[in-house]
């Protein structure tokens, strides 16, 4: 009888421990002081240090079937970003500053150089954040996961003084929405866009360049989640809220951060439209409606403010505009566009 494996079941071992020593070396120039304990333990472990009466506050995402994309494409330099960038945009909008990260990677075939792809543009992303990728897991699961096929998640946590926490009650009528821009889809809405460019039967269309793009389709439908910390960082004093435009577009997630009683009117003359937008809708039959319920349409982050900070906002956040005001209107007309 043949001896049997791990081996033979698919799990390669020996790559596991050859992965874990190569994470080690990309993810340690994350680490600051507060880091204990360094790679390899079954717990990773922070000292949270400089705060009166900090609040924890954390955030868990995926990349969603942008993976098919990357995986489609054979590219895997920003998919980490995209997962970072993800998690670390929807704890900002409390007002709280990442402090660590720590990622899922579920495979089928355990490749190091995917692996190690993915990984870089996680510790890319965190460098950015100022936040420390401190743990994760990488999972061989060959019957779960077919070919090239694999998932990832992510989770922050991060920190706020309590007193600056950023909830959305202080909000009113007549205050100023502040846009920051996108630059893409970000990780929302590609499971319509595969749809209707057909591309689980067809994969040719990311291969082709398009002018108004400046660079292949798919190469714009991997273009990575904007990080939005450091733009927005000295602004948080001078907010009311802040709303991180992921799937459900600006119709669902401004409401997240409104009082009861309060709704948002937008001028969607006031901000660029990236071209990817245009291009999808010209080769599809999606309308207006659908474009804005779907996808951020410009708009990677809405920020509130009174009037009075409207300038000291705008000089603060790089390339931000007021795209809109808070209105006073019934619970069901929150979004007006």
């Amino acid at each position: 009888m043949t001896e049997q494996t791990y081996g033979s079941a698919g799990v390669n071992l020996d790559a596991a421990q050859d992965v874990k020593r190569l994470i080690g070396a990309i993810v340690s120039p994350t680490h600051g002081p507060q880091v204990l304990g360094g790679i390899g333990g079954f717990g990773a472990m922070y000292r949270l240090a400089g705060y009166e009466d900090p609040v924890l506050v954390s955030s868990t995402d995926g990349v969603g079937t942008k993976l098919k994309i990357a995986i489609w494409m054979d590219r895997y330099d920003t998919i980490g970003e995209d997962l970072v960038n993800a998690c670390v945009n929807d704890i900002v909008v409390s007002g709280a500053k990442p402090l660590f990260f720590l990622d899922y990677l579920a495979v089928g075939i355990l490749d190091a150089g995917v692996v190690e792809s993915l990984i870089s543009g996680m510790a890319r992303a965190c460098k950015q954040a100022d936040c420390a990728l401190i743990g994760g897991e990488t999972a061989q699961m060959p019957g779960l996961y077919a070919d090239k096929d694999f998932d990832m998640a992510g989770f922050v946590v991060g920190a706020v003084e309590s007193k600056d926490i950023l909830d959305g009650s202080k909000i009113a009528k007549g205050d100023l929405l502040i846009g920051v821009p996108s630059n893409g889809l970000h990780t929302n809405g590609y499971s319509l866009v595969r749809h209707v460019l057909g591309l689980d039967r067809d994969q040719t269309p990311l291969e082709e360049y398009v002018p108004e793009l400046g660079q292949t389709l798919g190469e714009a439908l991997l273009t990575p989640h904007m990080p939005y910390y450091l733009s927005v960082r000295d602004a948080l004093p001078m907010l009311k809220g802040m709303a991180h435009i992921t799937g459900g577009g600006l119709v669902e997630n401004v409401p997240r951060v409104l009082p009861a009683g309060t709704g948002a009117k937008f001028d969607t003359s006031t901000w660029e439209v990236p071209p990817i937008f245009t291009v999808l809708q010209e080769r599809s039959n999606i309308s207006r409606e659908e474009m804005y319920r779907v996808f951020n349409m410009g708009l990677g982050m809405v920020l509130v403010c009174d009037g009075a900070n409207r300038d000291r906002v705008l000089a603060s956040v790089p390339e931000s505009r007021v795209v809109g005001e808070v209105t006073e209107t019934a619970d069901d007309q929150r979004v007006a566009l």
